[in-house]
């Protein structure tokens, strides 16, 4: 894979991602916590932390999944 984002790119994607995973772990404690009650909310928690930890992957290649599939991004 070779590099089809600039450094924009890379900072928004890292900021994205973990804000994600922050997102993703606070998701879980209201749930440990007793607010939020029933097991399809831990899909809300993987999903969250998995799509930020990709993000987070995404900046540190300098690869984007949308712009290796032919979309044009802003950043």
């Amino acid at each position: 894979m070779e590099c089809n984002i600039g450094a924009a790119g890379k900072a928004a994607r890292l900021k994205l991602g973990i804000a994600a995973v922050l997102g993703g772990l606070a998701l879980a404690g209201i749930i440990l916590s007793g607010l939020l009650e029933g097991a399809i909310w831990w899909l809300g928690v993987a999903g969250a932390i998995l799509g930020g930890a990709f993000s987070i992957w995404e900046a540190r290649v300098g690869w984007c999944i949308v712009r290796a599939i032919g979309f044009k991004t802003p950043l």
